[in-house]
């Protein structure tokens, strides 16, 4: 049954890193943060998974999408993101049986949509629309 999650998990961010505007799509591990699989961003090492079922990069030139850094970069920002959001959800809800179900951040060039879950965390960036 978990490994009909990560395919479905991962089906669902091939469909999204095809949309347009999607530049890039990340999964994490909750636990440590590493980068299970990638796609649009450049690694610091020639590949990161090669069995990645995600599609090759192909709009990130010199490693940046966007003005974003590379993959590695983004993975370290979004995993500290996630952690000082759980501690304050549950510190503003007084509880430590909340969950965190899903992070917006818009800037002027991208918007990235976290969605963490108990072992994994799914990173979606695209550009951000015309105002």
């Amino acid at each position: 049954m978990q490994n009909a999650f990560a395919d479905d998990t991962i089906a669902n961010l091939n469909r999204l890193s095809q949309k347009p505007g999607v530049q890039s799509t990340l999964i994490l591990s909750r636990d440590t943060g590493a980068i299970v699989q990638s796609s649009g961003l450049e690694s610091r090492e020639e590949s990161t998974n090669p069995d990645s079922a995600l599609p090759p990069s192909n709009n990130a030139p010199n490693g940046h999408a966007g003005g974003l850094r590379t993959a590695e970069d983004i993975a370290r920002l979004v995993y500290n993101f996630v952690k000082t959001s759980v501690d304050m959800a549950q510190e503003l809800n007084g509880t430590q049986d909340d969950e965190l179900k899903l992070l917006r951040l818009r800037t002027r060039k991208n918007e990235i949509v976290i969605v963490p879950d108990a072992k994994y965390i799914a990173v979606v960036i695209h550009n951000t629309p015309p105002a």
